[in-house]
C-alpha cells in the first residue's frame, strides 16, 4: 500500500483538524527562533496526538489505582478491560483509525496477548488474580497495551508522513523479528541471545534514515535513534503502570520500585516486531523527490538535521 504524502494520508477528522492548525500556525515567523519553536511545539502536539491511546489507556489505569473502589462489585481489571473496549471503539468511530489500521492494532492485540500467557505462566510478572475478563492469569485488558504500540505506530506513520532511506528488505526484517519474537519464549530454556539480536538489528537497520515531516520541514533521524527513543518512553510509561499496580515483576511484589533499565533491551527489540507488524499495511516509502527535503525552504539547503545529543 501506498503511504500518500501531506494531509491526503490524514483521516477525515485528521485532516479537519491539521486545516484549522495549519491555517494558525502559517502566520507565526518562518525562521529564527520563533520558527523553531513552531515546529518544536507542532512536534509535540502530533506525538500527543499519535500516543491518544496509549495515554487514555494510562489514565484509566492511573485512574483505577487511584480511585477506584476495593469492594466495588465489578473487579477493577474488567473495569480496565471495559474500558479499553470503550476507547478503542470510539477510536474507530471518531475516525482516528481507518478499518484498515485496526487490522494492525487487532493483530498487536493477538501477539501480546499469546506471550502475556506465556509469561504470566513462567512467572515473568504477575497480575491482579480479580475480574472474570481474563485467560488464565491474562485480564484481557493487557493486550489492548501491546494494542495501544500498534495504534500508536500506525498514526505516527501518516501524521509524519516518514519516509525512509536505505530501508532493509522487507523479508530479511521479517525474519529478524520473528527471531525476537521467538527469543521472549525460548529464553526461559536455551540461552538468551537477546544481545546478539540487538546486534542483528544494528545490522540490518543501521544504514537506514527516517525522515519525516513536522509542519514546514522534513527533518532525518537514524532509525535506530528512533526505535531507542519510542522504547525509552515505552519503558517510562511502564513504571507508571506498574506503580498503579495493573501488573507487577516479581522484585516488585513486596514494594514497587522503577522497573529495570535493563528492559529498554526489550522495549527496544520489542519495537522491531512492531515495525514489521506496522509495514503489513504501510509498507516503507522511499523519500519523495517532488518534495525538497526542507519543504518550501530554500531548495539549496539540506533537510535539518534532528539532534542527537
Amino acid at each position: 500500500m501506498s503511504t500518500p504524502s501531506g494531509p491526503a494520508s490524514l483521516t477525515r477528522a485528521e485532516r479537519a483538524i491539521d486545516a484549522r492548525f495549519r491555517a494558525i500556525l502559517a502566520r507565526l515567523p518562518r525562521n529564527g527562533p520563533a520558527g523553531w519553536l513552531t515546529e518544536f511545539a507542532v512536534f509535540g502536539l502530533k506525538q500527543a496526538w499519535a500516543c491518544v491511546f496509549g495515554a487514555a489507556m494510562l489514565a484509566v489505569i492511573l485512574a483505577a489505582h487511584l480511585w477506584y473502589p476495593d469492594d466495588a462489585a465489578l473487579a477493577r481489571n474488567d473495569v480496565l478491560t471495559l474500558a479499553a473496549v470503550a476507547i478503542q471503539v470510539a477510536m474507530v468511530a471518531g475516525r482516528l483509525e481507518t478499518l484498515r489500521e485496526l487490522r494492525v492494532v487487532v493483530l498487536f492485540h493477538v501477539v501480546g496477548t499469546v506471550m502475556e500467557l506465556f509469561k504470566t505462566h513462567v512467572g515473568s510478572w504477575t497480575y491482579e488474580p480479580d475480574g472474570v475478563l481474563r485467560l488464565g492469569g491474562v485480564p484481557l485488558f493487557s493486550g489492548f497495551m501491546y494494542a495501544a504500540v500498534g495504534s500508536y505506530m500506525v498514526r505516527v506513520n501518516r501524521l509524519f508522513d516518514l519516509r525512509f532511506v536505505r530501508y532493509p528488505r522487507r523479508w530479511v526484517t521479517a525474519v529478524v523479528a520473528a527471531a525476537i519474537y521467538a527469543n521472549f519464549f525460548t529464553n526461559h530454556y536455551l540461552h538468551d541471545i537477546r544481545w546478539l539480536l540487538i546486534a542483528a538489528v544494528a545490522l540490518v537497520f543501521g544504514r537506514c534514515v527516517m525522515q519525516f515531516r513536522i509542519f514546514r520541514f522534513r527533518w532525518r533521524m537514524p532509525l535506530l535513534l528512533a526505535f531507542l527513543l519510542v522504547a525509552f518512553f515505552i519503558w517510562l510509561a511502564e513504571n507508571i503502570a506498574t506503580w498503579s499496580n495493573a501488573w507487577l515483576y516479581p522484585s516488585q511484589v513486596g514494594g514497587w520500585h522503577p522497573v529495570s533499565a535493563a528492559k529498554l533491551a526489550s522495549w527496544f527489540l520489542l519495537m522491531i516486531i512492531s515495525v514489521v507488524l506496522v509495514t503489513w499495511i504501510a509498507p516503507p516509502q522511499p523519500p519523495d523527490d517532488g518534495q525538497p527535503a526542507a519543504a518550501d525552504a530554500d531548495a539549496a539547503q539540506p533537510a535539518p538535521v534532528l539532534p542527537t545529543g
